[in-house]
């Protein structure tokens, strides 16, 4: 009878201690994140305007290696946007994609995977300074 008596101790000590269940509900612990980087460094795309004054807007854009640059003209008379240096447009070919533009017309340059500086211009106003600008790529 005293092996008996153990027996039925040990049993209800096994569920007062956590053997049974348990009639309050938990709150799951969330998984840890990694919070996402600060700064996150330059921008993959960039668009230059050709405003109604006939000058580029922004003259310099910064984007990160691998982007590409929008040329946009919103002038009332076309545009040919090339690489400098005139007129051979060698230093950067990717911006020769935008090339002659009608007004109202855009174009997306090639992606610009280098880090450099590449000049551009107005390859029929080589000397208009207001169709000058610079895509910094770093």
């Amino acid at each position: 009878m005293n092996r008996r008596l153990l027996v039925l101790l040990a049993a209800a000590l096994m569920v007062s201690c956590g053997g049974g269940s348990s009639s309050t509900p938990t709150t799951p612990t969330p998984p840890a994140t990694t919070p996402p980087p600060s700064g996150g460094g330059n921008p993959q795309t960039a668009t230059i305007t050709i405003g109604s004054d006939g000058r580029v807007s922004p003259s310099t854009v910064t984007i990160a290696p691998g982007g590409r640059v929008t040329m946009i003209n919103n002038h009332n008379t076309p545009h040919d946007m090339n690489s400098d240096p005139h007129p051979e447009h060698t230093q950067c070919p990717e911006l020769n994609q935008w090339g002659f533009l009608s007004p109202g017309q855009q174009r997306t340059s090639g992606n610009l995977n280098a880090a450099r500086t590449c000049g551009f211009h107005d390859h029929n106003r080589e000397n208009d300074t207001g169709l000058h600008g610079r895509v910094v790529i770093q």
